[in-house]
């Protein structure tokens, strides 16, 4: 291969979380258990969701999506990495990396949307009691599912395109898991002024608009929840919040923490370690948060689980 410019480049490297060989099988160890834990975790919701009708509400409609979207969203970057950890290959296909880009930046999207439309879910639960199942019928749910999906393939797929203008060197080393956007960006060898304006616009519109609606939704919460006269009324809204803001804050802080980590450190490979809590730990910690503090949703899961183990039995024999 020619030295200078390749449009034509083949591969990238990926050069993952750490260098030292003795870290490898730890790191895969650890990996693999977060990332069965996510997709069993976040499968029982979907489960449980689909098969209590009692369920059968807006709230967990948005609660069973965002826990499809956290099983692909990590789907997207950790097998890859555990196959790369395997094999002790580092290497990434250019048509491979796009593709998983794609993925990641759609899914992540999704993600900070579903968050927005679950928190104006709760502001008319609490602010609009008595029109909740007026406003919020299955119609305009689905409507807000779809809108969400639409924004977010269209936002990636115009980051994508972005980057299959871009021409890069002769060999492309990426110190992340997974492709990331802003490190192939910068790697590229041509312009990428155009890219990272574009990279901006879209953080600032929809990155900051669906959290200034949760701000927006959560301040007129506050506002309603103060008028109610009874401690207990008070207590009772504000406990369908809880899981929601713990997600909401879990996701954002470290979203945010990675931002602040490649800032302060100038460091790939620190913004790789960090960017580890929002893409693999918040999406494992989802189902947690929502079913320990969900008397519906716990007695949704010992139904099932009631149901597997009377069944279990009975297919065996």
């Amino acid at each position: 291969m020619e030295q200078g410019n390749d449009t034509r480049i083949s591969e990238f490297i990926l050069l993952g979380l750490s260098k030292e060989p003795e870290l490898q099988p730890l790191l895969y160890g650890l990996f693999l258990c977060m990332y069965l834990i996510t997709v069993f975790g976040n499968l029982l919701i979907i489960l449980a969701v689909s098969l209590d009708s009692h369920l059968h509400t807006p709230m967990y409609f948005f609660l069973s999506n965002l826990s499809f979207v956290d099983i692909c969203f990590t789907s997207t970057t950790i097998p890859k990495m555990l196959w790369n950890i395997q094999t002790w290959d580092k290497v990434i296909t250019y048509e491979g990396c796009i593709i998983q880009m794609y993925f990641f930046i759609m899914l992540a999207g999704l993600d900070n949307f579903l968050l927005a439309v679950m928190a104006y879910d709760r502001f008319v639960a609490i602010c609009h009691p008595l029109h909740y199942t007026v406003i919020m019928n299955p119609k305009l749910c689905g409507i807000l599912v779809l809108v969400t999906w639409i924004i977010s393939v269209l936002h990636s797929l115009l980051q994508s395109l972005m980057v299959l203008r871009l021409s890069f060197c002769r060999e492309v080393k990426i110190s992340h898991y997974f492709c990331e956007l802003n490190q192939i960006v910068q790697l590229a060898c041509s312009d990428n002024f155009l890219n990272n304006m574009v990279m901006n616009v879209a953080a600032g519109l929809l990155g900051g608009g669906p959290l200034t609606g949760i701000f927006y939704s959560y301040f007129k919460i506050v506002c309603s929840i103060h008028g109610i006269s009874s401690a207990q009324g008070k207590y009772k809204a504000f406990s369908t919040c809880v899981s929601h803001l713990s997600v909401v804050s879990l996701f954002y802080c470290t979203s945010l923490g990675v931002y602040l980590s490649s800032e302060a450190s100038h460091s790939s490979q620190s913004s790789a370690v960090a960017s580890v809590m929002y893409t693999v730990v918040t999406p494992m910690l989802n189902p947690f948060i929502y079913s320990l503090r969900n008397k519906d949703l716990k007695r949704a899961l010992n139904v099932f689980f009631r149901m597997a183990a009377i069944k279990g039995p009975v297919v065996l024999g």
